[in-house]
């Protein structure tokens, strides 16, 4: 019978220590979502001013002059919202790739005005694209448009721009393959 009293006193104490337990990690759960509900009510968030930078709304300005009668023009689009990977991947590689691009974006899209066919990919590339993440995501571009066939256009950053030459540029790539 006394061991019958042990059992039951031990069998009591695991019970407490797993009540006691629960309630803790209960308790520090609850504070835990509390906490986390709080700063999310607390982020705020701010507009910005203006979607381009100025050096890039004064190549926009130059390329709708170059080539809006023919093309419709889009800003910072998102990669992964013109180009995704093969579908051929297996879903961890195609995690992966899409990974990369998601939250990259083109400078400026240019499409057919019909049929919003992408037509090409321009990219302006300023000194900071000499830093090596930079030198990287310039990689990345390159190769992605590469493997999507479709045709990248590179122009460096200037103060002014001649609509001429932007114009004969995009052009030339334009009709170099159909």
């Amino acid at each position: 019978m006394e061991t019958m009293d042990v059992v039951l006193t031990r069998l009591d104490h695991d019970f407490t220590m797993i009540f006691i337990t629960t309630f803790l990690l209960l308790f520090f759960f609850s504070t835990l979502v509390k906490s986390i509900k709080a700063n999310q009510r607390n982020i705020t968030y701010r507009s910005v001013s203006n979607l381009f930078t100025p050096t890039e709304l004064s190549f926009y300005h130059v390329l709708k002059q170059a080539v809006s009668e023919k093309f419709e023009i889009f800003g910072k689009v998102r990669i992964a919202d013109v180009i995704q990977p093969g579908k051929h991947l297996n879903q961890k590689s195609w995690r992966i790739a899409f990974n990369r691009i998601q939250s990259k974006h083109f400078d400026y899209v240019i499409c057919d005005p019909e049929t919003l066919t992408i037509m090409a990919i321009i990219e302006l590339d300023d000194s900071s694209h000499n830093a090596e993440n930079n030198s990287n995501r310039d990689r990345l571009v390159n190769e992605v448009c590469q493997s999507a066939n479709i045709r990248l256009i590179r122009f460096d950053t200037k103060s002014a721009y001649q609509v001429g030459f932007v114009r004969e540029a995009i052009y030339d790539v334009l009709s170099s393959r159909s």
